[in-house]
């Protein structure tokens, strides 16, 4: 199991790929089959937590927040886990549903710097 993800988890992601926000199904039109030159794989477990979209090789991972994630509670659970893909040299960028159903250009210009930055 990738970094001590259960199995339960994985089955929890595959849920999540079942039930997309527009602003996720948007984004992996544009990050599936390579389209920025590397892989990315979408709901996809890692340690405790699934990210929304990562990318294995440069240890990336792109989150895409509604209006949920607005609140302290879960501004302090996207930090825990930010820390935790941290802790294992995975780097995050998060982005809004409005930034990538808004502007998804300059958020894929976002993911490509943060992708060199590796």
């Amino acid at each position: 199991m990738f970094l001590g993800a259960s199995p339960k988890l994985f089955g929890f992601a595959k849920q999540l790929r079942l039930h997309e926000t527009e602003a996720e199904k948007l984004l992996w039109s544009r990050l599936s089959c390579k389209r920025l030159g590397v892989k990315f794989r979408r709901q996809h477990p890692i340690h405790s937590y699934v990210a929304d979209f990562y990318c294995h090789s440069h240890k990336l991972v792109v989150e895409v927040d509604g209006p949920i994630h607005d609140s302290v509670e879960k501004k302090l659970y996207d930090a825990t886990r930010t820390s935790c893909f941290n802790e294992f040299k995975i780097r995050v960028v998060r982005f809004t549903n409005d930034q990538i159903l808004n502007d998804i250009e300059t958020a894929l210009e976002n993911i490509k710097k943060a992708l060199k930055e590796r």
